[in-house]
């Protein structure tokens, strides 16, 4: 287990945006072998920037089926219907109107999970 602070907006209200404390359990996925599940909040490397790292919700799983809406500048919102590729899973913020997740930066590897 390690332990970090989660800064940010993202998951408001399940983090306070200055910062909490959280324990990460990385003992049951990496060592037990125990799957992630949908729902999990998990720690990870950022795809944008290897050296930072982001806490999200897992809301999707290699295979699954996920819809999401984006903001296109001025052109409007739209809509994408996409299937999770083998190895990758679909992290969202909590607070969706203020998160960069996987309607930015798409599918995430499964190597980049830290625990949850």
């Amino acid at each position: 287990m390690t332990v970090c602070q989660c800064i940010g907006p993202s998951m408001l209200p399940t983090f306070r945006e200055h910062g909490d404390i959280v324990i990460i359990d990385n003992f049951s996925t990496k060592v037990l072998g125990k799957p992630y599940k949908r729902g999990d909040i998990v720690v990870c490397q950022s795809p944008d920037c290897l050296d930072k790292t982001v806490c999200k919700r897992l809301v999707g799983l290699p295979g699954d089926m996920i819809t999401y809406r984006y903001a296109n500048g001025t052109h409007g919102r739209y809509q994408v219907l996409k299937q999770i590729p083998p190895g990758h899973v679909w992290l969202l913020g909590d607070n969706s109107s203020n998160s960069s997740d996987s309607r930015y930066y798409g599918p995430v590897p499964m190597a980049l999970l830290e625990g949850k």
